[in-house]
């Protein structure tokens, strides 16, 4: 199947230059502007992605930096982010050895030792990009044997390494929050990449990465509520939401993803009607709220009394979600999207993340490589 890259904004009257100027002006605040970038040069070789929350540096932002490089053709920012990747934040030995630690601080010390799965599947796509788009190097930079190395970890490093757990749970096909836990986190579930690592993997895992695609499809629609279409930030392997970290609401920042994702995943592999139908109910849910007032809820569309933390990111992804959904109201997301400027200030990171990549796919920009 041939990828679609339509220019989605046409749809509302934007041409290709005005989207193009507009994606570059996207990454150039990103990487340079002086007052609201989040890449920090760390060594003469190396950086990193900030989450401006935080002060930190996390697994899910570094590889998401590595995937905007490749996707703007900028080789060498994203050597730096993956050489500060290796030299920090990746395990040598123990249990997670292969694996990266998902958090560590601007001078590289580790704020903890686990990892989080949704970096390590952003990486792998990543760096076969890389491989496709500018060629292989030696060491690190030897890009396609680092991703598929990353992978042959992450389904099978409880045959690999004493102690270690899979990330992905070989029963099922279905990717773990964390290695330890035995439950997952639907905005973890990337099927048009695990399409991709079908083909460019390991051989002997084939069968593994294609059976995960299909089986990811079916928990995306599996997890989101029939009515509103929202997916818990975790859940069971049913579908069912997990409640961590103190939280008494489910659909939070984590779970915006999932729009982002079945955009990209019709957008590569064509459009499937279950996962179709969840990104029309999120649109349908979610029309006539302004975004100033958007809160976190129960996946049943119940408000909790907390405000969403990062609203330009809900924006963004129901824009998204336009790509798949049959909506009477997508094309009012698109426009809404379009004038919503970049976020500023301390939570700028993740909103301005997921900005980029709803901007990227809905502008006909994000390629297979």
């Amino acid at each position: 199947m041939k990828a679609d890259h339509t220019n989605y904004f046409s749809r509302i009257g934007i041409g290709d230059e005005e989207v193009n100027k507009k994606i570059n002006a996207c990454f150039n605040t990103i990487f340079f502007d002086p007052e609201e970038n989040f890449f920090h040069e760390t060594d003469p070789d190396s950086a990193c992605m900030v989450d401006t929350g935080n002060t930190d540096a996390r697994t899910e932002g570094m590889s998401y930096g590595m995937m905007m490089c490749v996707q703007m053709d900028r080789k060498d920012l994203f050597d730096k982010l993956w050489q500060f990747s290796k030299r920090y934040m990746y395990h040598e030995n123990g249990k997670y050895e292969g694996y990266f630690a998902w958090s560590v601080g601007l001078d590289g010390k580790h704020n903890a030792e686990g990892p989080a799965p949704d970096g390590e599947e952003y990486y792998a796509m990543a760096l076969f990009f890389a491989e496709a788009r500018w060629g292989n190097g030696e060491g690190i930079f030897d890009y396609g044997s680092q991703a598929r190395d990353i992978l042959r970890h992450c389904v099978h490093q409880d045959e690999m390494v004493a102690g270690g757990r899979a990330m992905w749970d070989r029963n099922n096909h279905l990717i773990r929050f964390v290695p330890e836990a035995d439950h997952s986190d639907p905005s973890y579930h990337l099927p048009h990449f695990y399409s991709l690592f079908a083909e460019r993997a390991d051989e002997a895992d084939k069968d593994f990465w294609k059976q995960a695609a299909e089986d990811s499809r079916r928990y995306i629609a599996l997890s989101a509520h029939p009515k509103t279409g929202m997916c818990a930030e975790y859940a069971e392997y049913d579908g069912t939401p997990v409640l961590r970290f103190g939280k008494n609401f489910s659909f939070y920042s984590d779970a915006y993803r999932v729009a982002m994702n079945i955009a990209l995943d019709t957008m590569w592999f064509g459009r499937r009607k279950e996962t179709a139908q969840v990104a029309t109910r999120l649109q349908d849910f979610f029309y006539g709220i302004p975004a100033e007032k958007y809160m976190a809820y129960q996946i049943d569309g119940t408000p909790a009394a907390e405000p969403a933390m990062h609203p330009v990111a809900i924006t963004a992804t129901l824009a998204a979600a336009s790509a798949a959904s049959d909506s009477a109201y997508a094309d009012e997301y698109l426009r809404e999207f379009w004038n919503t400027p970049m976020r500023k200030g301390i939570r700028r990171y993740y909103d301005n993340c997921l900005y980029f990549f709803c901007l990227l796919m809905l502008g006909g920009r994000y390629r297979i490589y």
